[in-house]
């Protein structure tokens, strides 16, 4: 029996992605383990090993296609003394066939439990069915998806769904949008005569074609999104339009914090490379942030919290997730339980993961999840801003340059190294008090800085 190779999940959000190369050809014999293509996601470039023995009978799907839906055929093979080429032109298409048929005879089977042991009832008609959803049948959708197809007011039972397993995503709600089609069923029942009348509906963003249409014809060119682009920016409108942003600003000193960088650089051991002999660590003033706003959740645990409609979860650990700009966007590597690492542990954890990221290297478990984030533009020179949220994140803090400035002590004007940092919080899981409770003690960790050496 053909043995069908889908397009992988290698992410829990995964939804498509890119199949940049095949690593083997059709006639090639492969066993479990062995690496069989490179597939693109959103943040990163993932080998995708064969799980299965056998003869590569033909590559479905080819090198260099985009927008791969995950659970897509890619490719087939055929087990020792198969006929390749029968598998190669039926394209592996027998194998999901009766992968389905248990599944029908289960339902044939359990038919007959539904059936009531009184009198038969007088025959219904047949419940319609709105692209492949039978009436009443339960359908399943992400909750984006949904929520999207609520204000829309499109009936999400009615949308024909694309991702995994037929589920409907985001993608297949606004196609139907567009459309102008499955619209949601009037309520049975009017509304009563001295009921408010209904909200006026949201406004909806320019189309490509208004959107050019403001621009002269001829002065621009038109780069296509790439997988990396979509997301941050479904995220980024996900973030805004879902959590309830307030931010908190307060500048720190960083006298201190620079004469002890300099201090322990200068006492770091030297050790053998490739390259030489080089320090074992370069501390830089992001590790130390870093640490300091690890060492604050600690201090402040109520604050180390992620929203849910549910529950407040708490987390044991600081999990700092650290934006990091390559090309084409940006993604967030994490150093987990940073609470609890070196200062030296943090700076070459951080350095290994930022170089695979602008190389695309990273799994998936390095970069998904943590309980916070760190967003650095001051050695951009930028003074201040307010970062956007990384859901399921409650925090993020941005941090703008070190710079002199005159400060007053003691009622004299002094001249101080002072940095500005920015907390963005989400008002549901952290209240003001909270957040500057958080902020205070990252601040004295910055202006104290020996309390994260013990």
């Amino acid at each position: 029996m053909p043995i069908n190779i889908t397009m992988p999940a290698l992410s829990p959000t995964m939804e498509e992605g890119n199949l940049s190369k095949w690593l083997v050809k059709e006639g090639d014999k492969v066993s479990p383990g062995d690496v069989i293509a490179e597939i693109e996601t959103d943040k990163a470039t993932m080998e995708v090993e064969a799980v299965d023995e056998g003869t590569v009978a033909k590559l479905v799907v080819p090198a260099g296609t985009e927008g791969v839906k995950v659970n897509a055929l890619i490719a087939v093979l055929v087990a020792e003394g198969e006929d390749a080429g029968a598998a190669a032109k039926s394209g592996g298409a027998a194998a999901p066939a009766k992968a389905e048929a248990p599944k029908a005879e289960a339902a044939k089977a359990e038919a007959p439990k539904s059936e009531p042991a009184a009198a038969p009832a007088p025959k219904a008609e047949a419940a319609p069915v709105a692209n492949g959803h039978a009436a009443g049948e339960r359908t399943f959708a992400s909750p984006l998806a949904r929520r999207i197809a609520k204000d829309a007011g499109v009936d999400v039972s009615a949308v024909t769904g694309t991702g995994p397993h037929g589920r409907v995503v985001k993608a297949d709600v606004e196609a139907a949008i567009a459309g102008g089609g499955a619209k949601a069923a009037p309520a049975a029942k009017a509304a009563p005569a001295g009921a408010p009348a209904p909200a006026a509906a949201a406004p909806k963003a320019m189309s490509d074609d208004q959107v050019l249409k403001l621009f002269a014809e001829g002065s621009y060119e038109l780069v296509p999104h790439d997988n990396m682009r979509k997301t941050i920016a479904r995220r980024l409108v996900e973030a805004k339009s879902t959590i309830p942003h307030f931010y908190l600003t307060l500048d720190c000193e960083l006298d201190a914090l620079l004469a002890l960088r300099t201090q322990l650089n200068a006492a770091a051991p030297v050790k053998k490379t490739e390259k030489g002999e080089a320090p074992a660590y370069k501390l830089s003033v992001n590790d130390m942030v870093i640490k300091a706003m690890a060492m604050a959740l600690k201090a402040v645990p109520d604050a180390n919290a992620s929203w849910t409609d549910s529950a407040m979860v708490k987390h044991k650990h600081a999990d700092v997730g650290v934006a990091v700009s390559i090309p084409g966007g940006l993604i967030t590597p994490i150093i987990r339980r940073a609470e609890e690492k070196t200062l030296s542990t943090i700076s070459n954890e951080m350095k290994d993961l930022a170089s695979r990221a602008r190389s695309r290297k990273l799994k998936p478990e390095e970069y998904q999840g943590g309980t916070t984030a760190v967003s650095n533009l001051g050695m951009f020179g930028v003074k201040d801003f307010a970062a956007v949220i990384n859901p399921p994140h409650a925090t993020i803090l941005a941090v703008g340059a070190g710079e002199e400035r005159a400060v007053v002590k003691n009622g004299e004007i002094k001249i101080a190294t002072v940095m500005s940092v920015t907390l963005s919080t989400d008002h549901r899981a952290v209240d003001g008090a909270l957040g500057a409770e958080l902020l205070g003690a990252f601040k004295r960790m910055i202006e104290n800085p020996m309390g994260m050496l013990v």
